[in-house]
């Protein structure tokens, strides 16, 4: 009977489930795996999963609004361009006459306001 006992009390201590950093290290484990699933959810919904492949894209945000930014990715650099529209800084004044549009062959269309 006492080598069954012995036996019992060396498995509870060498049991890993009583070890409290494994639980640490499950919930690392788990946060990783969410993290990477709001990723994919979010890029997927969006619709930006240009930004993800190898090819060169241009997209524009809120177009023709003062709020209106230009993204644009080639190789693995990827700029945004912001227009300011402050009337401090410049010096020229202008207005808005149309916009331009570029289709997938390549062909800029302008059409006026």
């Amino acid at each position: 009977m006492s080598t069954n006992r012995r036996k019992r009390r060396l498995r509870r201590t060498d049991d890993e489930a009583l070890d409290p950093i494994a639980a640490v290290a499950n919930l690392f484990d788990f946060s990783l795996v969410f993290a990477v699933a709001l990723m994919v959810a979010l890029v997927t919904r969006y619709g930006m999963s240009e930004i993800l492949s190898r090819e060169d894209f241009s997209m524009i945000k809120n177009p023709g609004k003062d709020n209106m930014e230009i993204i644009t990715k080639k190789g693995d650099k990827i700029e945004k361009y912001q227009a300011d529209n402050s009337k401090e800084t410049g010096s020229s004044k202008g207005k808005k006459v149309g916009t331009a549009y570029q289709l997938d062959n390549g062909e800029i269309i302008y059409i006026p306001d």
